[in-house]
Formats: structure tokens, sequence, C-alpha cells
């Protein structure tokens, strides 16, 4: 048996456990947990050799397991144990922020929770963090962001307009802007700001890295009415926007095991297709991030629609075709 599964299962009995008012059988967790009885009676008997306040009791001829009470009120704030641990539990996946304002934040309260969960609890966590390696990819430096985030939420918060001087990659040149924050955005382990740019007339992304220099005004703003962020965020592929549309894409059996597993867009639909490949459909705004998606699956994609994308990715390819030869 996996060490994984063992622990998981034990943290499964324990949420069972915490959640019930009168305890529960080892049939009732037997059947919560689609396993045999004699593995829960080995999961509580581990449970307990490690410290965890658990009893039994008899209720109309059964007995049931329980966590004491003075466990259940051990907590000052109103978060229950297994709530704290999983909070606890969740710091790994958080070491792409760190180096920003925000990390240093979480660890705090990280540092808190620590204190706050009874040992026994805490040493089974740290069980668990044995049994499971968070290794997230390579992640920014965001110390040099800090200044800019601190500037950019306070500004949000006082409606205060910003002066920003910006590099933009597309064209390859800086300009002087005035931007209304809208909105702070980490995207694939990078810091992006949303917010009304006067310069062009529209809601735009502008990515932290590139700012070059920013300073508060003594402009305020409100926001637009109607203005709805996390539906426009929700169409996009990435962080490009622009006109929605409907993409069709062909992926060859070698790739469509990879293509079934994630959910790459909220609006995504799979079909199968005979002998295995598969054709994906969504609506995105813009076409430019999922043109650079395609082109990471090489021969093994096709795009099926729109006409404009498949000349997109065909000049592309005579491109690199060209550079080779």
């Amino acid at each position: 048996m996996a060490r994984g599964d063992q622990l998981s299962r034990q943290w499964r009995i324990i949420q069972h456990l915490m959640s019930s008012r009168i305890g529960k059988s080892v049939a009732d967790l037997s059947a919560d947990l689609d396993c045999h009885p004699r593995t829960v009676y080995r999961d509580l008997a581990a449970l307990e050799g490690a410290g965890f306040p658990l009893y039994t009791e008899k209720v109309e001829g059964t007995n049931r397991w329980a966590v004491l009470d003075a466990a259940r009120q051990h907590i000052p704030i109103p978060f229950s144990l297994t709530e704290l641990m999983s909070l606890w539990f969740s710091r790994g996946f958080l070491t792409v922020l760190k180096g920003s304002v925000f990390y240093d934040s979480l660890e705090t309260l990280f540092q808190k929770i620590k204190t706050t969960l009874p040992p026994q609890y805490l040493e089974y966590l740290e069980r668990i963090d044995s049994s499971l390696e968070v290794a997230p990819k390579p992640y920014k430096p965001f110390e040099d962001l800090n200044e800019a985030l601190n500037q950019i939420s306070r500004s949000i918060a006082e409606n205060r307009v910003l002066e920003i001087q910006y590099y933009a990659m597309s064209r390859q040149e800086e300009s002087r802007r005035k931007v209304e924050p809208y909105k702070i955005w980490l995207f694939e382990d990078s810091f992006y700001l949303i917010g009304g740019c006067r310069l062009r007339g529209e809601v735009r992304m502008f990515a932290l890295d590139r700012i070059k220099s920013i300073s508060e005004t003594d402009e305020h703003f409100s926001l637009p009415e109607g203005l709805d962020l996390d539906r426009r965020l929700e169409s996009s592929f990435g962080v490009f926007s622009g006109e929605t549309e409907s993409v069709e894409i062909r992926f060859s059996k070698n790739v469509a095991g990879y293509i079934r597993e994630k959910i790459w867009h909220k609006t995504q639909e799979i079909k199968d297709l005979p002998g295995g490949a598969v054709l994906f459909r969504a609506h995105v705004a813009g076409l430019q991030e999922i043109k650079h998606w395609v082109m990471k699956w090489g021969a093994h994609a096709e795009v099926v629609s729109p006409e404009t994308l498949r000349i997109e990715i065909c000049n592309e390819a005579a491109a690199i075709l060209n550079q080779y030869r």
C-alpha cells in the first residue's frame, strides 16, 4: 500500500470525526472511505499512537469513535482544526510567491498557525510533508517588485491614478501613460496590473516586470459602470485579450491523453475522434496565446478553425523551417 494513500485516508478520518457531533462507527467510516473495516481499525490505532485525542463510547449498542471536546475547542479563532491543518499543509504550494510582500505575510500567518495547532496535529502534518513533495516550477524573484506592489495596492484602495513608464514588448518601445489601477493579477508566476489606460482609452494589462517607473498622482477615478474583470479574465487563454473567437484544434492520438487530463480553458469541449485523436473546442479572447499553445505541440496539433489562426501558424512554421535551412 502506498504511504501517501494511507496518510490521505487517515486525513479523511480526522475530517469525518471532527465534523461529526456524535462520532462515527467503524462501519460508517468504512463506508465513507470505501475501504475494509480492518483498514479503518488500523488507521484509528495509528492515529491514537500518534497522540490524537480519540475516544470511543457505546451509543445504542454501537461503538462510536470521536474527538475529545477539548481538542475541538483548542482553537481561539473562527477556524476548525482541519481548516487550519489544510492551511498549514498548503504552504508548500505558495513558494511561487517567495520574495514578494505577500509571501512574507503568509509566512507570518503560517507561524501563527503552527503555534495554534496541538502538537499531535502538527506532528501528523509533518509526516504528510515527508510523503508528498510540492515542487513548483522555476519562479521569478519578486524582491524588486515589492515597492511597486505596495504602491499599486495602495492606489487601488484609494482609487488613485498612477503614472507609469512602460516598456511594451510587442513594439519594443517605452511610453509614459496614466493608468487607473483596478486589480493586481498573478498569472503563471508573473504579476500584472489590470487598469484603464488613458493613453489607449481602454482596459489594458501591464506586466509589472516591464514597468520602468511608477508614481502616484493627485487624481482619483471611479470604476467604469458595468466593468466585469473576472469575466474578462475568464475568456482569455492567458493574459492577452481581444475579440472572442471560436477555435477548433485536432490533436493526434500521441498527445490526446495529455489534452484530456487538464482544464485548459473554462469553455473547452473535447470530442473523441476515430483512431484515438481528439478535437479541442473553445471560445477564447484573442488568438496570440492559443497560437503559442498550439505550436508547443508541434506536428501533433492541427488548427481546424479559424482560418486566420491556421495561416498564422503556417507562416510561423515556414519561418522556423527557413531558420534551419
